[in-house]
């Protein structure tokens, strides 16, 4: 699933393409939903709000998405001049926003609402602070992490109730570098110990804002941007020692973490320490939650 910083990019570039043009074609392909109401409009700005995005349109209208595991927007010139065909005729685009200049495509969109911009909240209201928003509220954040002592470290950081924006990539990076079991209990870390995920995961994020190829280890070159994440059975960058995967969080609602036992302190509850092949071996299972 994308996380806050690609939502925020995401974000910014129908912001570029869109703000100030009226709409001359609004195809809203969900369920009963209708766009048409919109064309003639102009768009006021599309914005971030942790993983959703808000496309705020003149006359109080807010075209609500949520890209979830596989959605994306993408840009085409408005002209279709030079196209074999229409790329909005792809079975698999949910949106068509199209201004003066540019035509943006939702496809495969997780989420899809047409709203009312003044009840925004119906959709965002239960989100807590944004990690990338203009109302970061860092000792909100500390508050709302804190409020049940008892839930894992890891499981908290993902709760979007608590804070917004980070994914199961930024969770597992930002525990592996601050060398934080994921499953302490909140209880068990200090204020500045929690302080200290919050700040490392916010300036993660950011950093992922400014460049197209997400990285934790400072380097893009393929296959050697994250410490742990997605990188079970293979060697710990830190320590050599060997990354495991294992699920974190309520059960029927588990989400993956991957950490490192040697520099994290320890394997995950129930892991029994038997072989985990690497991600997309042959013979292993996509997820890696399968031990071999």
């Amino acid at each position: 699933m994308p996380e806050g910083d690609v939502v925020f990019r995401t974000a910014n570039r129908l912001n570029e393409a869109l703000q100030g043009d009226a709409l001359r074609r609004a195809e809203l392909r969900w369920g009963s939903l209708d766009g048409s109401g919109l064309v003639g409009h102009t768009t006021v700005e599309v914005v971030s709000r942790g993983k959703h995005l808000l496309h705020r349109v003149a006359g109080g209208w807010t075209i609500h998405s949520h890209l979830r595991m596989e959605g994306s927007w993408r840009i085409w010139p408005a002209s279709s001049r030079g196209r074999a065909a229409d790329p909005a005729a792809h079975s698999h685009v949910r949106a068509v926003l199209a201004g003066d200049r540019w035509l943006c495509l939702g496809l495969r969109l997780g989420m899809l609402d047409l709203i009312r911009t003044a009840e925004e909240s119906t959709c965002v209201g239960h989100l807590g602070p944004d990690l990338l928003g203009p109302d970061w509220d860092r000792d909100l954040a500390l508050h709302n992490l804190q409020a049940d002592p008892t839930v894992p470290i890891g499981q908290a950081l993902l709760d979007q109730r608590l804070l917004a924006g980070i994914g199961t990539m930024y969770a597992a990076e930002t525990l592996f570098l601050r060398r934080t079991f994921p499953w302490t209990h909140v209880g068990e870390l200090t204020d500045t110990e929690v302080l200290t995920l919050i700040d490392t995961a916010r300036r993660l994020l950011q950093i992922g804002t400014t460049q197209a190829v997400q990285s934790t280890t400072g380097s893009t070159r393929k296959g050697e941007e994250l410490y742990v994440h997605a990188r079970s059975g293979r060697p710990c960058r830190r320590c050599g020692d060997t990354i495991r995967v294992a699920p974190i969080g309520v059960t029927g609602r588990e989400r993956t973490m991957f950490s490192c036992p040697s520099c994290q302190g320890g394997l995950a509850p129930g892991d029994t320490g038997r072989r985990q092949r690497p991600l997309g071996s042959s013979g292993g299972r996509r997820t890696g939650l399968r031990p071999q």
